[in-house]
């Protein structure tokens, strides 16, 4: 097993500690799930980081989930350049705006007007008012386990993050708005059917791939009963797309299936890297923002000139073939780490661009099965990846994000180093 040094890395943790809360700008990155200081990190190149010891590392964060192309993809940087050289930002309407604009709207049937954002967090806090400046009602019906971003009113069994530090809910939460919220298990669609009948919700708000428990695939008709079950309670139905949009297919998750959200939430891959999130849908309900409606929304960076030109550079480059490539590389990963555990039972659900290797003898379809999974084990076997040059997501409720960057040379290091991280873990715990 290669050593490697981490001597700047550890400065730079003990200075960030007296700086920033934590040590870090978002909690996750902080690595305390898995049991080890974070890793700062230099720079990166394709489907690898450098940190600042000079440590090479396959990545499979790829800021998670932003960079579907990978790390400095030339197109994408060209498009920066190039915007930065006419300015950063205006305050002011700019052609991209309305190029990215066209572009989200080919490619998702479901939304026929989009609202820019700086944020995945500040595109749910503006579907949540517009659901509820529409239908005229407070609560919102959520899952347990999904991430919405940092809202008060979604804080509640949330995933990613929040999940990793095994908190319920977040302090300084109201508690009434945080009683307006419903949640409800993912996948269980008797407590589905029970909450919208019992609860005259605005939304029903869902990830319909959802990534921040772990990837946790919907069961067979689970989708359609979200779009039923909205349809029938009045409800409108928010699919958070910010993760599996532009992802795992040209337009939302759900695409193949017919099935279309009245509000769609996006980020991550639409910014190209740079700070962007979405909110869109049906054009009666997006007319009802300001200044075409009275639903007041505003952002000082919302369509930053350069997050725009980055997005509609990254999405430029994803044609059929891309996803076919994406799709190939993920089941080719997927498999080779469920063979890599060898008798250790694990779970790899994987869709384009996305997997999860959760330390369960059972398929995983809720949190409460994410949450049962041996965390301690996954700890010690991401604490050998990186000890073996793989950058794995460090938490058990993430995804990994391979990316069109990655090789197949490199997907057979990871294999590689992936086995002997498994052979290892009983040796890690004892």
């Amino acid at each position: 097993m290669t050593t490697l040094t981490d001597t700047r890395s550890r400065e730079l943790h003990r200075r960030a500690l007296r700086l920033l809360p934590g040590g870090v700008n978002s909690p996750v990155r902080a690595m305390r799930a898995i049991g080890r200081e974070p890793i700062f990190i230099e720079r990166g190149a394709g489907a690898e980081l450098i940190d600042v010891d000079g440590n090479r590392y396959v990545d499979y964060v790829c800021s998670w989930g932003a960079l579907i192309h990978g790390h400095a993809h030339p197109d994408v940087l060209a498009a920066i350049v190039e915007a930065a050289e006419r300015g950063t930002g205006y305050g002011a309407p700019t052609p991209g705006e309305v190029a990215l604009a066209e572009e989200i709207t080919r490619r998702m049937p479901s939304v026929e007007m989009v609202r820019m954002t700086s944020s995945g967090t500040e595109a749910a806090m503006t579907a949540i008012r517009l659901a509820r400046a529409a239908t005229g009602r407070e609560p919102l019906i959520k899952f347990a386990g999904a991430y919405h971003g940092h809202v008060d009113g979604l804080l509640v069994q949330a995933g990613s993050g929040l999940a990793t530090q095994g908190l319920p809910a977040s302090p300084g939460v109201p508690s009434a708005v945080a009683a307006a919220t419903v949640v409800v298990p993912w996948n269980d669609r008797h407590a589905l059917i029970a909450a919208t009948e019992q609860v005259r919700a605005a939304a029903i708000i869902a990830e319909p791939l959802p990534a921040n428990m772990g990837l946790v695939p919907a069961q067979e008709g689970f989708p359609e009963l979200l779009r039923e079950r909205a349809d029938a309670s009045g409800a409108l139905l928010v699919l958070d797309e910010v993760i599996s949009g532009f992802r795992v297919d040209r337009g939302g998750a759900l695409q193949l299936r017919g099935i279309q959200g009245d509000l769609t939430i996006m980020g991550k891959v639409i910014g190209g890297g740079l700070p962007a999130g979405a909110v869109g849908g049906r054009a009666e309900l997006m007319r009802m923002l300001a200044p075409a409606g009275e639903v007041y929304q505003a952002g000082t960076l919302s369509g930053n000139p350069l997050a725009v030109a980055a997005g509609l550079a990254a999405l430029e480059l994803l044609d059929e073939a891309a996803y076919a490539r994406l799709g190939d590389l993920t089941a080719r990963l997927a498999d080779g780490l469920r063979e890599a555990a060898g008798a250790r039972p694990v779970q790899v659900p994987w869709r384009p661009g996305l997997l999860t290797v959760f330390f369960s003898e059972r398929p995983v379809q809720s949190l409460a099965d994410a949450t049962a999974c041996d965390h301690d084990a996954h700890a010690a076997w991401c604490r050998a990846l990186l000890a073996r040059g793989v950058y794995p997501p460090p938490s058990q409720f993430e995804a990994w994000f391979p990316s069109l960057a990655h090789t197949e040379e490199q997907i057979e290091r990871t294999l590689d180093a992936a086995a002997a991280a498994f052979a290892g873990i009983e040796e890690s715990l004892s």
